[in-house]
């Protein structure tokens, strides 16, 4: 079991009507998490809307994470990735200074390097780091596959210690590596193989059920079943946006996403209504 946790949710970033970041909402939220089940989260990931932020934001955010963090042992990874290399390992530096744990870097997207080229942007990345980095292979958003042969080969490089693993078909132990659910719908079978845990989006509102899949492995089947519908709704529009509306009808409002982004619409909302009740999660009137 990886020393971050096994039930790592990826936080989504609360924002005011003015538009910027609500750090009480942020800190609250934290705190709901942990009293829920989450070991800890990543904070400015995908589903924290990372790519919206500026890098004042962005660092401001993690430093808050690990300042205000509900227990000392609570985890925070920080979300560090660029398609710039340059940007990637001034990412790397400000959240090693600013107090995260770890660090959860995704392979350059839109330019896709050749392999050379990757192996030397995570050199890099590395160096500027003093604690572990995760791997984060996700071809569905970077448009670039990290084949467990290269992930095995990436691990070789100090510092790079897990992976967040988002293709399904590439799920696998991977050696030198601690294997992380990139995708809600797989955490039981991660933990079934041997991973670590997983980094999830449902666990906003399924920590509970999700921590109980952790420790409970003769449970674990018949919990996934139950939750597989909230999993399913959680994946109709974006997760930053599917997130927030969840929490908000569970009375954790967290503001709108920012654009390009918008919130869900009426039919996806209800959707994912009747999935939080169909389970019982949603507060009685």
């Amino acid at each position: 079991m990886s020393s971050l946790g096994s039930v790592l949710t990826a936080i989504v970033t609360p924002f005011g009507a003015d538009g910027k970041v609500d750090d009480a909402a942020f800190v609250a939220l934290m705190a709901y998490l942990d009293q829920q089940g989450s070991d800890g989260v990543v904070v400015a990931g995908t589903t924290g809307e990372a790519a919206t932020l500026d890098d004042d934001e962005h660092l401001d955010l993690i430093a808050l994470a690990a300042q205000e963090r509900p227990r000392p042992d609570f985890t925070v990874i920080a979300g560090v990735g660029s398609n710039d290399t340059r940007h990637a390992v001034k990412l790397t530096a400000g959240a090693c200074e600013r107090g995260a744990d770890a660090l959860l870097s995704v392979n350059p997207y839109y330019n896709r390097p050749n392999r050379r080229g990757l192996l030397a942007h995570y050199r890099e990345v590395s160096a500027a780091a003093d604690r572990p980095i995760v791997l984060y292979n996700i071809p569905q958003r970077t448009g670039a596959d990290l084949s467990n042969e290269l992930l095995a080969e990436l691990a070789q490089i100090e510092h790079i210690d897990a992976v967040k693993q988002a293709n399904n078909d590439n799920l696998a132990l991977v050696d030198g590596l601690a294997l992380y659910a990139g995708n809600d719908d797989v955490f039981a079978r991660t933990l079934e193989m041997g991973g670590a845990g997983g980094i999830l989006v449902a666990s906003h509102v399924l920590s509970p059920q999700m921590r109980r899949m952790a420790d409970e492995p003769h449970n674990r089947a018949s919990i996934d079943q139950e939750i597989r519908g909230v999993v399913t709704a959680l994946g109709i529009a974006p997760a930053a946006t599917t997130a927030k509306a969840a929490l908000g009808l569970l009375g954790h409002p967290v503001g709108d996403p920012r654009l390009p982004y918008v919130s869900v619409s009426e039919e996806e909302l209800t959707i994912i209504k009747n999935a939080l009740a169909a389970i019982d999660l949603l507060p009685s009137a």
